[in-house]
């Protein structure tokens, strides 16, 4: 049995507000803040699951960054984690601002990674700071964890 037939499960990670602070439409690596734990806990997590992160960036398509300044800030959090032994398997972006399908809470990309890379969405997480993070674990098959950091503690009341 190969290492990809063992690891069918995953956690999704939502990127600002989860991984680093959420410091708004952020278009370069100097913007980048990790949480003090970030990569300790990704490191744990990715001793048993596939990681992926699954980020709204509707800056995009409002105009205010643009998909290389998104691009050019996750190839340096990438980057950052693969320094420490962390991969992520595929980063998934939607740029829209709405009225897409790949914009969650909508399952897109978790069906997509499903799909791609063999995961069972049944014994996946969904980590995040939103309540769409929450639906969006829920829409997909996902089990959704909800984190106080970012704009966790100000949308408690929403779940």
């Amino acid at each position: 049995m190969t290492e990809r037939n063992i690891k069918t499960k995953a956690v999704f990670l939502d990127r600002d507000g989860t991984i680093i602070e959420d410091a708004g439409y952020i278009s370069s690596a100097g913007e980048v803040s990790f949480f003090s734990d970030s990569f300790e806990t990704l490191s744990r997590l990715s001793e048993e699951y596939e990681l992926f992160v699954v980020t709204n960036q509707s800056g995009i398509g409002k105009g205010l960054i643009t998909r290389e300044d998104a691009d050019t800030v996750n190839a340096y959090i990438d980057g950052e984690l693969r320094s420490r032994g962390i991969i992520i398997r595929e980063w998934y972006v939607c740029p829209h601002e709405s009225g897409c399908e790949c914009k969650k809470p909508s399952p897109y990309f978790l069906n997509k990674a499903a799909g791609d890379y063999g995961i069972d969405l049944r014994r996946s997480f969904v980590i995040g700071d939103h309540p769409h993070d929450v639906s969006f674990a829920e829409n997909g098959g996902a089990s959704g964890l909800y984190v106080l950091t970012g704009h966790g503690s100000r949308h408690l009341g929403e779940l």
